[in-house]
Parts: structure tokens; C-alpha cells; sequence
């Protein structure tokens, strides 16, 4: 407990699913949390379930996709608590369709949020850990970034490319006092995989060495590894969080 005290977190998408058992686990582990998400309501719902009496978590719903909107919370951040210690560029969306069926709007969509974003945030948050000479930078890939998916040609793309900036980052900041890393999930019981049929969770359980999909609890787990100190000589990797289903 307490490997991450008093470090100053960014987590987007942080009002459900992964981002908000990341949240949870950072405050568990002492940190100081900023949970950025597009719906209000629901992070009204985070702060009431998961705010500390010392009141280490605020809300903010910043659309990670607008430059303005993402470097005025940064700035806001910094602002308040003098330093920012790590940013976990969790946010993500699907649009699902195959090759032939997808509509141009979808797959922009998704680049935007997936991609784009993880640019717009990173930038943002590197501009202020630079000076700092310290800092750690997470985020979101996927398995199906590592070896592709069927019907999810703007999905994949995106994960595939937040893997090669992840490693460019690397390289750039590592001097710099600033560690990059990515995690990439498989399967993972979030709300949104719950309420799929239960055959369809079955052949996802299926294709994994460990016969079973993950806790949205484990992948937060792999977050505050790779932000914490423990980690300190672990630069420019992805770690897959998947069951060995990449093995």
C-alpha cells in the first residue's frame, strides 16, 4: 500500500470499466487523482462511491479529443497541486463494422478517441513532466493491437498505433527524466463485455491459456506497477494483461 503516495494522477476515461478500478486502486495506493471523463453524471456517481476523507479525487469532464479543453486541465492541475506525476490515457471507444461495412464517420471516431487523444494528452502532460525531470506516461493499447481482430479494422489500427507512438515517446523522453510505457488488455469483464451473451463471453474465456476473461481490477493492478518506482527501469514496453492469450 502507499507505493504511489501523493503522486498526482491523470485518468482518462476514468468514470467506468478499467479506468474506474484504476482510480480506484491509485487512491488505494495514496495517490491524488484527477478522473477526466465526457459524462458529468457518472462522474458525479465516482466522486460520491470513491471519494477519501482527505479528498485525493476530483472529477473533470474534459473531452480528451480537444487540445484547448485538455491543456486548460492540465494547466488547472498543476495549478492546484503544484506538479503532475502520471497520466494514464485510458479513454477508448468502439465502432465495430467489417472492412466492406464501415462507414468513414466510424473509423475517424475512433482514431480521435483512441489515438488522436492519447497524442493531445501526452503532449500536454509531457510538457509540464519535462520540466519537472520526472514523470510517467500509460496507455492504452490492446492485444488486438498486437495481432488484429476481425470487424475492427478502425480499433486495431488505433491500438496498433498507440504502441509505436508509446515507443517513440520513449526515446524522446527518457532522457528527459520521463518513463512511457503501454498496457495492453485482452479480454476484460467490464460492464459493456457483462451485458454480452454469455456464449459470446464463453468463446472469449476460450481462446485465453487461462480459460477466463480479466478483472477490470488486474489491469488497474498492472497500471500502478508500471507507475510506481518498482518500475523504475521498465521504459518503452507494452505489457499484455491477457491471460497469455499473446504467448
Amino acid at each position: 500500500m502507499n507505493k504511489l503516495k501523493a503522486k498526482v494522477t491523470i485518468i482518462t476515461g476514468g468514470a467506468a470499466g478499467i479506468g474506474m478500478a484504476t482510480v480506484e486502486k491509485f487512491l488505494a495506493e495514496g495517490a491524488i487523482v484527477s478522473a477526466w471523463d465526457i459524462n458529468q453524471e457518472m462522474g458525479d456517481a465516482l466522486i460520491a462511491n470513491l471519494q477519501t476523507p482527505d479528498n485525493r479525487l476530483e472529477f473533470r469532464a474534459v473531452d480528451v479529443t480537444d487540445e484547448s479543453s485538455v491543456n486548460a486541465a492540465v494547466a488547472a492541475i498543476v495549478e492546484k497541486y503544484g506538479q503532475l506525476d502520471v497520466l494514464i490515457n485510458n479513454a477508448g471507444i468502439t465502432r465495430d463494422a467489417t472492412l466492406l461495412k464501415m462507414e468513414g464517420a466510424a473509423f475517424d471516431q475512433v482514431i480521435d478517441v483512441n489515438l488522436k487523444a492519447v497524442f493531445v494528452c501526452g503532449q500536454a502532460a509531457a510538457k509540464q513532466m519535462v520540466p519537472q525531470g520526472s514523470g510517467v506516461i500509460l496507455n492504452a493499447s490492446s492485444v488486438v493491437g498486437l495481432y488484429g481482430n476481425f470487424g475492427q479494422t478502425n480499433y486495431v489500427a488505433s491500438k496498433a498505433g498507440v504502441i509505436g507512438m508509446t515507443q517513440v515517446w520513449a526515446r524522446e523522453l527518457g532522457r528527459k527524466g520521463v518513463r512511457v510505457n503501454a498496457v495492453a488488455p485482452g479480454f476484460i469483464a467490464t460492464e459493456m463485455v457483462k451485458k454480452m451473451p454469455e456464449k459470446v463471453i464463453e468463446m472469449m474465456a476460450g481462446k485465453a491459456p487461462m480459460q477466463r476473461i480479466g478483472e477490470p481490477s488486474e489491469v488497474a493492478s498492472a497500471y500502478a506497477f508500471l507507475a510506481s518506482d518498482e518500475a523504475s527501469f521498465i521504459h518503452g514496453t507494452t505489457l499484455s494483461v491477457d491471460g497469455g492469450l499473446i504467448s
